[in-house]
């Protein structure tokens, strides 16, 4: 394998368990002894104030992804686990690109819309604006993500928690 990368990014709406398969995912290859870095995207992006035509900061996101990618690899990490939410087939080969290349395959958390909407509410303050704007959040990525056909892989989210969808995940990276 030697210098070859391979990345999986984990892609999904609000609340689809992107972060927690992530850390799961992490875990089990940490179990195996394979080198390898989790980046949450949502905190490579957080900052404000966000500019007025990038509303969710994806260019930041980028930039920063391809400063830490390069720490990572030079102390040896060929394995990259990202979480985050992609929209737009044409932003794949950015993320390729900000990773310096190798293997990126995206894989689509998809739990049914219920379950996404009742750790929003466990998560969120009941009734407040934070809580309304991810509902709806949800549903709308939700959509989106369905039209953007992006996916390499669609991995059904069901009653089993992060380590289940991290073992499915690993099975199908060949990890």
């Amino acid at each position: 394998m030697g210098n070859h990368l391979q990345s999986v990014f984990l892609n999904g709406t609000v609340g689809s368990g992107k972060s927690a398969t992530a850390e799961a995912l992490h875990q089990l290859l940490i179990d195996d002894g394979i080198s390898n870095a989790v980046i949450d995207l949502d905190e490579l992006r957080r900052s404000w104030p966000v500019p007025a035509a990038d509303r969710f900061n994806h260019e930041l996101e980028l930039r920063n992804l391809q400063a830490v990618a390069k720490n990572y690899r030079e102390v040896g990490v060929r394995r990259f686990i990202l979480a985050g939410v992609l929209e737009e087939p044409a932003e794949v080969g950015r993320y390729v690109a900000a990773l310096s290349g190798g293997e990126l395959t995206v894989v689509r958390l998809d739990p049914p819309i219920t379950t996404i909407q009742d750790r929003l509410r466990n998560r969120h303050e009941a009734g407040s604006a934070e809580l309304s704007w991810h509902l709806h959040r949800s549903v709308e990525l939700n959509r989106i993500l369905d039209a953007a056909r992006l996916d390499t892989y669609v991995v059904p989210v069901g009653e089993g928690g992060p380590q289940d969808v991290a073992f499915s995940v690993r099975a199908l990276l060949g990890w």
